[in-house]
């Protein structure tokens, strides 16, 4: 327990009327390891001599140097060893002793003192060992550990290797590569949830009975405590809440009961409290709950959770937190998150900046991708405000026996460990279906470990599962009325902040560059533009099927990926460049695009808009320009003359043809419906480059000397006035000076420029990493380039107090919440815009027992003819009549085919057309008939387009339902068919 959390219990036990704080102390771990790659004979022993070995502060992979500088599957693997000198202090003698590991990759057998104390070897969940026994309580402990990271790596009892070890998703940085901590407990104490190890489950804090417009909740509490004294212990349970100030808001006694020696039990408590503020999107309020086991009165021991409270509903196909409907928007990200020359290993304050940076695009979803995330990521999240879906691990595919077993006893340990972040809404079984029996299986694990939580379990696909309560697939629209359906990774194409368009330098047309697995990959090597109308178009297919839109509705999407990754990829470079961020989080243009249109909980709450792209072309440069916009009319000025409003698409594109480029500005400006302006964005013509500029990105917390911590620093050519040049691409070289590790940059050529002084800025801007060694002082940099007037900036690194291996500094302490986008609001998020007339029954040209599958809400299901054009209809008889405004169709092979269609109502044709290709369903526009039987006929054949668009491993993405009916010139197959009016 660090000093401030002693000061804060001292506090709450003088509330409480106890006498003296708890004993328990939770220790820093990081400082002092050093490690030596490769396998060594012997490194576990007490007097081994690792004086030549290299010292580094954990988190560290050993092979960090490749991160992005290496194709995913080029990462070195193999075996590397890590030892750390630690001395207890003397209030730890006659205490238990615990080591947690966040985690590491993949496997490693662990020594104290040359004895051995443990195995872990999925590679995944945090996990802990008992170490009392090994260690000595005076002088010297020594602490080594033998891990191993290859990819083909196979668990020693069953020779069986893990699903996730895979090539195409999970990145390899090998070794601890996540924080480590050290816990002296007294011998009766409250566990820790580290079920892998220790086979225990520690705290678990939840809430009910909310009323949120009251601010009031029931607060629970329940330990799993143990008693390793030699005597019957009489054990009272007591909980107290503290505020972000420190402010107890209130407490409450549970259970006493007798403990003997050797039993572990759980105690509970409850309590109603007022005055709550609940944890929201953008809003990150936590609390402090203690649990303190009293003997005779005296707090004997104290756990402090950090958590926070809020509500959540699952149903009628929407998604409830706080008792407001939201569609989920925001991004698929690899769990590695990493960084370039860096991997996973980066300091708290940087995953919360990149977390943040999530929030402040207005996503509210991070779903992480085929493992669990770092605990390090999970409580950003939470400081942050954004939710998690949160897998337990995966590759792409449902398995059996043993594997499906690790995959369970994953989904376990994540749940235990991670069960009192509020920032987790979903839990993930799998990135591919699973059978019913194993989400079966999956949610028994929920309900026994976490069962009042608050979060739904299911799966990508899961369109038709009776068990699981949330699914989606992983590019299209799916609807429904009864669990959640959302898009868990649409999306996925590709582009380099680099290229801006092909009227910029260096002049990349959009599209260009070499196959991937033979086939054109033109929609993985765009250009800035081109990426953020795409990001538009795809998001627009969920959001006008959002709540509001009828009974079965979308609930949205997420975007694959946040930031560039060191995984599988499809265009030019040896990595992911689907991010709305590059791999140094510096914004591309996507990411406004997003931030336009996500803008509000279902509908956008706030006008707003952004011009495309920059305004310093060459003359005779005319090309298209493009606003995005919520506002529902859009004016563009050149210099103040206006050039009319643009053509509206896809919901919030606004296209100006042709536009002729002059220097100066370029402004826009948005209307509402009542022709007020709501919004402006303008762009103008920079001058050219005469200087670089170095700025450190604002840090939270001090640039701590330990070895770990990481500046981010920006490099930006500018004019002469100071403003960014946006087609700059000079090649800057950097000198630096001072206790600090050069840790570098990226950028398109040679090896990426990873860990190179010399690399260039892209579209005027880069950034690099500096790491702090364990010397604090000021660090230096220059940064100069031909032509330019160069940029110096000075880092202060500041001591970190440590004694004996030992800090009580943890690696998020100063880390306050963001709570910009404050609590829920209490009104609601959307309008009803138009209405669903239910289905009563239908008749059909052919397979008319089948009908029904055509609007029962199953999206694995169709009605289909026999494949001749005289059977190809089908006519619904509503449950009531009504003036039928739109029809919505989701067809068998919605991407690929278009088809020509009559619909009548009662016999008036009121729509003669041909659909559209789309991510699922076509809404067609009808002329307002008033009636109830509505007949869809196929007026010829189906034509289509044969996509050879594949997944990583080559099978063609889906199209609907899987079925060959190529050869059927006349097949007509409706998955659902769905009528509406408008509402009034």
């Amino acid at each position: 327990m660090n000093k401030g959390i002693v000061t804060l219990v001292l506090l709450i036990v003088t509330f409480a009327g106890w006498a003296q704080p708890a004993a328990r102390m939770k220790y820093n771990f990081n400082s002092s390891w050093k490690f030596h790659p490769g396998d060594l004979s012997g490194a576990e022993a007490i007097a081994y001599n690792e004086d030549s070995w290299q010292g580094v502060t954990l988190p560290r992979a050993w092979n960090e140097d490749e991160a992005f500088k290496k194709d995913i599957k080029d990462l070195s693997t193999g075996i590397v060893w890590y030892r750390k000198h630690f001395k207890l202090p003397a209030s730890a003698r006659g205490q238990k002793v615990f080591i947690e590991f966040e985690g590491i990759r993949q496997a490693g057998d662990f020594y104290v003192n040359g004895k051995p104390v443990g195995v872990h070897e999925n590679g995944v969940t945090g996990f802990g060992f008992d170490i009392t026994d090994a260690v000595q309580f005076s002088g010297d402990n020594v602490i080594a550990a033998r891990i191993d990271n290859a990819w083909d790596y196979r668990e020693r009892a069953t020779h069986t290797k893990y699903q996730w070890e895979d090539k195409n998703f999970n990145a390899n940085y090998g070794g601890i590569i996540k924080n480590v901590y050290l816990h002296t407990t007294p011998k009766l104490y409250q566990t820790l949830p580290l079920y892998s190890g220790l086979k225990t489950t520690g705290v678990y804090i939840y809430a009910s009975d909310f009323d949120i417009r009251e601010h009031t909740a029931v607060i629970h509490a329940a330990s799993e405590i143990k008693n390793e004294t030699e005597q019957v212990q009489m054990v009272e349970y007591a909980v107290a809440v503290t505020a972000p100030d420190g402010k107890t808001i209130g407490s409450f006694r549970g259970e006493k009961m007798p403990l003997q020696p050797g039993a572990i039990a759980t105690l509970n408590a409850a309590g109603k409290l007022g005055g709550l503020q609940f944890w929201s999107w953008g809003y990150g309020y936590l609390y402090n709950v203690l649990t303190s086991l009293l003997v005779n009165g005296r707090p004997v021991d104290v756990v402090t959770t950090k958590t926070g409270f809020r509500k959540t509903a699952f149903k009628d196909g929407m998604i409830y937190l706080n008792d407001r409907v939201m569609m989920v928007h925001g991004y698929a990200q690899r769990t590695s998150n990493e960084w370039p020359a860096i991997g996973l290993s980066v300091p708290a304050w940087l995953s919360d900046y990149s977390n943040g940076l999530m929030v402040e695009g207005n996503g509210n979803l991070v779903r992480w991708m085929h493992i669990t995330p770092a605990k390090q990521d999970v409580e950003s999240c939470d400081r942050v405000g954004l939710m998690q879906a949160m897998p337990a691990g995966d590759a792409e595919a449902d398995v059996q026996g043993t594997r499906w077993e690790q995959r369970k006893a994953v989904m376990r340990d994540a749940i235990i460990y991670n069960r009192n972040n509020p920032s987790i809404i979903f839990y993930e079984c799998g990135n591919k279906g699973i059978s019913e029996a194993h989400i079966t299986e999956m949610k028994a694990i929920r309900n026994q470990y976490d069962p009042h939580g608050g979060r739904a379990i299911g799966s990508r696909e899961m369109l038709d599962s009776k068990t699981a309560e949330y699914g989606g697939e992983m590019l299209y629209t799916n609807k429904s009325a009864g669990i959640p359906l959302w898009a868990m990774e649409y999306s996925r194409d590709e582009g380099s902040r680099r290229y801006w368009d092909e009227w910029t330098p260096p002049y990349h047309k959009d599209g260009d560059g070499p196959l991937y697995n033979g086939q054109n990959a033109a929609i993985y090597n765009r250009n800035m533009e081109s990426h953020a109308l795409e990001n538009v178009k795809r998001w627009y297919e969920f959001w006008r099927e959002r709540p509001g839109t009828g009974s079965r509705v979308s609930s949205g999407g997420v975007n694959i990926v946040w930031s560039e990754t060191n995984t599988h990829h499809r265009g030019e470079e040896n990595y992911r460049r689907s991010g709305e961020v590059d791999a140094m989080r510096i914004i591309k243009q996507n990411f406004y695009s997003n931030q336009v249109m996500w803008n509000g909980w279902v509908v956008p709450e706030k006008y707003s808009m952004h011009i495309i792209g920059h305004w310093n072309y060459k003359p005779g440069v005319k090309k298209d320009i493009y606003v995005i916009a919520s506002a529902p009319k859009v004016e563009l000025k050149i210099n103040g003359r206006s050039l009319g409003f643009g053509e509206k698409s896809d919901g919030f594109i606004f296209t100006f043809k042709n536009v002729e480029w002059q220097p100066g500005t370029l402004a826009a400006t948005g209307y509402n419906a009542q022709n007020k302006p709501v919004c402006t964005a303008r762009i103008k013509t920079i001058g050219a480059p005469a200087a670089l500029r170095l700025t450190e990105i604002k840090r939270p917390v001090p640039f701590r000397a330990d070895g770990q911590d990481l500046a981010l620093v920006e490099v930006e050519v500018v004019d002469a006035e100071g403003n960014r040049c946006p087609v700059a691409l000079d090649m800057i070289h950097y000198k630096m000076e001072g206790p600090g590790e050069w840790r570098g940059g990226i950028a398109m050529g040679p090896d990426n420029y990873i860990l190179k002084q010399d690399f260039p800025v892209e579209g005027g801007v880069n950034r690099f990493l500096i790491r702090s060694t364990n010397t604090p002082g000021a660090i230096t940099i220059r940064a100069t380039a031909a032509g330019l007037k160069p940029a110096v900036i000075a880092l202060h690194s500041t001591a970190v107090p440590e004694e004996k291996g030992l800090s009580e500094l943890l690696p998020s302490d100063g880390l306050s919440s963001l709570l910009v986008k404050g609590p829920t609001p209490l009104t609601p998020s959307y309008t009803v815009t138009r209405k669903s007339i239910p289905v009563q029954s239908a008749k059909a040209g052919a397979n008319e027992d089948k009908a029904s599958l055509s609007y029962d809400d199953n999206e694995r299901t169709d009605w289909v003819n026999d494949g001749t054009i005289h059977t190809a209809w089908i006519e619904y008889e509503l449950s009531k009549p009504a003036t039928i405004d739109e029809v919505s169709l989701k067809l068998n092979n919605f991407r690929t085919k278009t088809y020509p269609l009559i619909i009548t109502v009662d016999g008036k044709e009121v729509f003669n057309g041909k659909t559209q290709t789309t991510l699922g369903y076509y809404t067609i526009k009808c002329k307002p008939v008033r009636g109830s039987k509505v007949r869809i006929q196929l007026a010829g054949s189906a034509s289509g387009n044969a996509t050879k668009e594949v997944e990583v491993g080559g099978k063609k993405l889906d199209d609907g339902v899987a079925r060959d009916d190529a050869k059927a010139k006349g097949a007509l197959s409706i998955i659902e068919a769905e009528f509406y009016e408008r509402a009034y």
